[in-house]
């Protein structure tokens, strides 16, 4: 009996194991802004939340170098910095971002 028990809870616990593993983190690369609103623009926050300060606006189009991303709630927040000024950093939304 207990022969048979233990493969089944073995693989149970494999199984709960690989679904509570974390989101693989979107590969490094080059993004654009996409999705905006015409009359909106993708707020680029000093932080992985709404809670943080805005630091800039970003239309669509906008080219951006994305380091990471991390889940807060229901978002991805990704850490990324602009193309055009490599020194200006910060966390936008990932539903925002399309790989170039």
């Amino acid at each position: 009996m207990h022969r048979i028990t233990r493969p089944i809870f073995a693989a149970l616990l494999l199984a709960t194991a690989a679904t509570a593993m974390p989101a693989r983190a979107e590969p490094r690369g080059y993004y654009e802004v996409v999705g905006v609103e015409a009359d909106d623009m993708l707020k680029m926050r000093a932080g992985p939340g709404i809670g943080y300060s805005i630091i800039v606006g970003l239309p669509n189009g906008t080219e951006v170098w994305l380091y990471n991303c991390e889940r807060s709630g229901n978002t991805s927040w990704c850490r990324v910095s602009l193309k055009a000024a490599r020194g200006l950093k910060g966390w936008v939304s990932g539903a925002y971002l399309k790989k170039l």
